[in-house]
Parts: structure tokens; C-alpha cells; sequence
């Protein structure tokens, strides 16, 4: 197979490069999976294109040179490359980019080869092979982070950029340690990367609906296996299997919460029996061509009582007043004051209550911007702009002590305000197979 040519070389962003290009006039697709010939659907070079314009606008505020990233998902908002979950947590990848040129990646062994036949958008000399430690493994007495910090400042002074500082997100130790040593100053990057991520583009709010769309699905499912005798972890593995099904490239974690496991919440599952009139509630988290969902739902099995619909009709309100508030120019502190305060779910602190009653960004990673809490949202409140893409959570515990119900809507931020794409009814308690 003849290999592929070099990209062009870079050329000045243009407004067209970071304008989400959104037509807020139509419904959001949900298309199929598979491109057609007759209908425009996701378009990955336009999304490409609009990731790297958004990126480089970024690094062209912050005062920084390059970004050397480690984070898989900055490396696929990047360069559009990726090699799977296995390398979520290995630091074996990594990528950089200057102000003044195209994406450099790094990869795991043979993936680079992969990489220079089959992805037009990293030029094929810039897809290297690259491993220095696997997290500490292989010793960093063998000399691979000196190589490596060698490689990137060479690539910083041929681009133009070497007396500029370097922004990184994630690094092992010895990775920062070695750049330091050959004068290299060291920034923090990750905020750089989440200032790009924030605004979604036509085409990765397509992506985040289609995603939701598979869970407001299975959560069809999940409502029909709800009986008697199911165990937590077989809705998960059923859950996992039907993702998997539909298409999702990654099931990261499903949360399963039933009975007396509900209050105070774990954030896990576990092989306990579902008994009648318990409330369960899932999460489910998991991505479809990279970009995430996190998706709550709560029912009653068989039948609800009084302490269990009390506290959906608490949780629902909180989540409504939340979500009323959402639109263009609103300040997250003011989004925040809809939330309860710790005391008010049985908690003594804010720190302790975190991330029960509370919004976060979605997109390439599970949390991005803008975190919406009282923990942090008072002290250093932010607007929402539109093209913003976050889940608002509630959090209710029961009166009777073990049951608590929890709702979780993922919203757009539209000029008119907020868009719920997490479909699957839930205004009131759902009760699986009613007795």
C-alpha cells in the first residue's frame, strides 16, 4: 500500500475554524450509525478541523508555545487518533502541538503504522512509535524520558517556539523531570484543552445524541428486566451487552443502586437481589465515537411508596429549577443557589455532598466545563454560552432512611435556552412492572 503524502503545511485559523456552525433552527439529528449518500450526517473532517481550529485559538491566548498532552482525550480532540480504552491510564501516547504547525503523535508500537496509513489528518513523517515508562515500569535509569524530552525540544526549536513555555496536561514525574533538565519550562495545558472542548460543534452535539439515544433505549430495557430476583450486576451485564450491540466503543462504567444501598449513595453496583418495592437507580456511562454519556435514571420495582415518591417529586424539582435557569449570558453561581445545600440531604458539608446535586460537562471526557456546584461555582462563577454541553444531577435521599431517588438530565445550551437530549421518561417516578 503506498503510503500516504504529508499533510499541507498549517495554514492561520479562520473564523470558520471555530465557529460550531450549528443550525439552531432545526431539530439535532439522532441519524443512524452508517454514513448515507442521500442525507448529511456526522462529517469527521469537519469535525476534525473544528477541534484543532478550537485548539489552536486557545493555545494562541494562553501564552504558551506548544501543548504536549498526555490525556487521551485531549489527544483525540487533537489529532483525531485513538487506540481504545486499554490506553486510558497507560500515559503510553502522547501528542503535541505548536502554534506554528501541524500535530505530532506518539504511539504504542505498531498502532503508529496504523496511524500513517489510515489518518490523512496527521501528516505520516508525525506519527511516531513512542514508550518511555508504562507508569513507572520500565526504569527511568534506561534513559527513554531523556530520549523523548530530546525529541520534543528539538521538534519546539524547529517550529519556532523553543524559548516559549510548554503546556502539559498529565505526565509521569520523569517525563516533567527530563524537560525541565534541558531548560524546557513547564505550564499547566489541561486548562488550555478544556477552554477549547467547552464549545461543542454541530457535529459532536450529533455525536452526544446519538449517544443518548442508545441509553434512552436501554434504559427500555432495563425497565422490563426490573423484577423480583434480578441481581445489580446482571442489569449491568445486560445493559453492557446491549451498548455494545448498539454500537458503543466504550462502556465505561454502569452505576446499579437498589434497596437499602440507595442512601447514602456508593457510586458502584454489586450482586445484590432487587426485592419488590425497592428503588433502584442506574447510571450509565459510556461513549459512542469517543463522546459520553452520563445518564441517571431512578425507579420504583412493583410499587412505590409514599417516602419514595416524595423524594423523586423533591429531586425532580431541584432538576427542574436547575434547568429553567439555563441559558446564554446566566452565571453558574446563580445555577448553583438552585441546588440544595449539603444540610438540607443530610450531609455537613458541601465537600461531603459533592457531586449528588450538581452539573458537569460532557463531551470527549466525563467531566469537562463547566462544573456547576456550591462547592466551586460561588467562588468562581462562569456564563454559559451556547454550544455549551453539560449533565445537571439530583440527588434526594427518603425518609424512610434507605431508599433516595436520583435524575439526571444532559442538556445543549441553545440561544434560547436549555435542550434535553436524555430522553427516556422521567418527569415522574417510573414504577417497573407494576404490581
Amino acid at each position: 500500500m503506498a503510503r500516504k503524502q504529508d499533510a499541507p503545511k498549517p495554514r492561520p485559523v479562520t473564523p470558520d475554524d471555530v465557529d460550531p456552525r450549528h443550525r439552531w433552527d432545526r431539530p439535532l439529528q439522532a441519524p443512524g450509525h452508517t454514513q448515507v449518500d442521500f442525507e448529511e450526517r456526522v462529517d469527521f473532517r469537519r469535525l476534525h478541523a473544528y477541534r484543532l481550529g478550537r485548539a489552536r485559538q486557545a493555545l494562541a491566548r494562553s501564552g504558551l508555545g506548544a501543548l504536549l498532552m498526555f490525556d487521551q482525550y485531549n489527544i483525540r480532540y487533537l489529532s483525531g487518533t485513538v487506540i481504545g480504552e486499554w490506553a486510558r491510564d497507560k500515559l503510553t501516547r502522547w501528542c503535541l502541538l505548536t502554534g506554528n504547525g501541524e500535530p505530532w503523535v506518539w504511539d504504542f508500537g505498531s498502532a503508529a503504522r496504523h496511524h500513517r496509513l489510515y489518518t490523512p489528518q496527521i501528516p505520516a513523517r508525525q506519527s511516531l512509535a513512542g514508550m518511555v515508562g508504562m507508569r513507572g515500569a520500565v526504569s527511568p535509569k534506561a534513559g527513554l524520558f531523556q530520549k523523548a524530552a530530546e525529541e520534543i525540544r528539538d521538534i519546539l526549536r524547529a517550529e519556532g517556539v523553543a524559548g516559549m513555555p510548554l503546556g502539559i496536561d498529565l505526565v509521569e514525574p520523569p517525563f516533567l523531570f527530563a524537560l525541565q533538565e534541558l531548560g524546557v519550562e513547564v505550564r499547566d495545558g489541561q486548562q488550555v484543552m478544556l477552554e477549547a472542548r467547552m464549545l461543542k460543534s454541530q457535529d459532536e452535539l450529533t455525536l452526544l445524541n446519538m449517544a443518548a439515544a442508545m441509553v434512552d433505549g436501554v434504559y427500555q430495557d432495563i425497565f422490563e428486566a426490573l423484577k423480583p430476583g434480578a441481581r445489580e450486576n446482571e442489569i449491568v451485564g445486560l445493559a453492557t451487552k446491549r451498548l455494545y450491540e448498539m454500537g458503543s466503543d466504550c462502556v465505561e462504567a454502569i452505576n446499579a443502586i437498589s434497596g437499602e444501598r440507595c442512601s447514602p449513595h456508593p457510586h458502584n453496583f454489586t450482586d445484590r437481589i432487587i426485592r419488590p418495592g425497592d428503588q433502584a437507580f442506574f447510571d450509565i456511562i459510556m461513549s459512542f465515537v469517543g463522546y459520553r454519556t452520563c445518564y441517571y435514571r431512578t425507579f420504583s420495582v412493583g410499587r412505590a411508596t409514599k417516602a419514595q415518591i416524595s423524594a423523586y417529586k423533591k429531586a425532580r424539582e431541584w432538576m427542574d429549577e436547575a434547568i429553567a435557569l439555563i441559558k446564554p449570558g446566566v452565571a453558574t453561581d446563580k445555577i448553583a443557589r438552585a441546588f440544595p445545600k449539603a444540610q438540607e440531604i443530610g450531609f455537613d458539608s458541601e465537600m461531603a455532598a459533592f457531586g449528588l446535586n450538581f452539573c458537569h460537562g460532557i463531551g470527549l471526557g466525563l467531566h469537562e466545563r463547566p462544573i456547576i456546584s456550591r462547592l466551586n461555582s460561588f467562588d468562581d462563577p462562569m456564563e454559559l454560552q451556547a454550544g455549551m454541553m453539560f449533565a445537571v444531577e439530583t440527588y434526594c435521599p427518603a425518609t424512610d432512611g434507605v431508599s433516595a431517588a436520583r435524575i439526571e438530565e444532559e442538556v445543549i445550551v441553545t440561544p434560547s435556552g436549555a435542550q434535553i437530549i436524555t430522553l427516556f421518561p422521567a418527569e415522574e417516578l417510573p414504577i417497573a412492572n407494576r404490581y
